[in-house]
This record gives C-alpha cells, sequence and structure tokens, in this order.
C-alpha cells in the first residue's frame, strides 16, 4: 500500500492555512476560493488547529454565531490528529474512521508539509486496486 510522501509527490504540497484571530467569514471565503472544505489554523509555522465547514455549521451557524465577529480559534478543532510522509494510506484511512475526520496534516520533523483529505485516499486506493486487476488479468490472459 502507498505510503503518504507517495500521495504528495502526484497531488502536490500545498498547504492552505488561516491564523486564529482571523474571522470565520475569511476561513468560509478562503475555503470556497480554493475548494477545499478545511483550512489549518496556523501562527506562522505552528499547527494549532483545523477549522473545517462541519465547524462552521455546527459552531456558527447552529449557535446562531456571527461568521463576521467570531475568530477562528474559538469554533476549530484541537488537538489535530497528524500523520508522517511515511504513514500508509492504510493506516490513514483507519485514523480518519476512527476519528470522523476527513482532513490529516502531514507533519515532517515539526513542520506541515501537506495535507491529505478523505478524497485522495479513496483516490490512492482506486488507483492501486485498478492497477492490481490489470495485472490479474495480464496474468490470467498471459
Amino acid at each position: 500500500m502507498a505510503k503518504v510522501h507517495e500521495l504528495l509527490a502526484t497531488k502536490g504540497a500545498a498547504i492552505h492555512a488561516i491564523g486564529p484571530d482571523e474571522p470565520v467569514l475569511a476561513a468560509i471565503q478562503a475555503m470556497s476560493d480554493h475548494g477545499i472544505g478545511a483550512l489549518l489554523v496556523m501562527r506562522g509555522p505552528e499547527l494549532l488547529g483545523i477549522v473545517s465547514e462541519r465547524d462552521y455549521a455546527r459552531k456558527v451557524i447552529l449557535r446562531g454565531r456571527s461568521s463576521a465577529e467570531t475568530p477562528v480559534w474559538e469554533i476549530m478543532s484541537q488537538p489535530v490528529v497528524t500523520v508522517t510522509p511515511d504513514t500508509s494510506v492504510a493506516t490513514c484511512m483507519m485514523l480518519m474512521t476512527e476519528r470522523r475526520i476527513r482532513h490529516l496534516p502531514v507533519v515532517d520533523s515539526g513542520r506541515v508539509v501537506g495535507v491529505l483529505s478523505i478524497g485522495d485516499l479513496v483516490r490512492s486506493v482506486i488507483e492501486e486496486q485498478e492497477r492490481e486487476i490489470a495485472e490479474l488479468q495480464r496474468y490470467i490472459a498471459g
């Protein structure tokens, strides 16, 4: 099974983050602009939390709070579950399933080097299965 560093090599290691004191409205706008469902909450290189559309729905909308007046730190999820570049895709999927999360920051030597979504992992598993099926078909036909 593939490792996280292999996924990042093909996906890219773009990191979308926001500061903890920024308004939630800015976080939601950034997620919309980038077509993503979560942002890392960082102060400089330090990972403080993660804020997702789910956090917004549950901690702002359902509580009648103001997106423009609520700072990100008040709704971010923490502590953040992270993985390393050497973590397997299977381990990432297990973590996401057990913790009911959809995004995993990748940390190497204390530095955030990428983020994986559940979609990235599912895509990787499907591609690996397709390769295995093609190999089996060649073997059987051969």
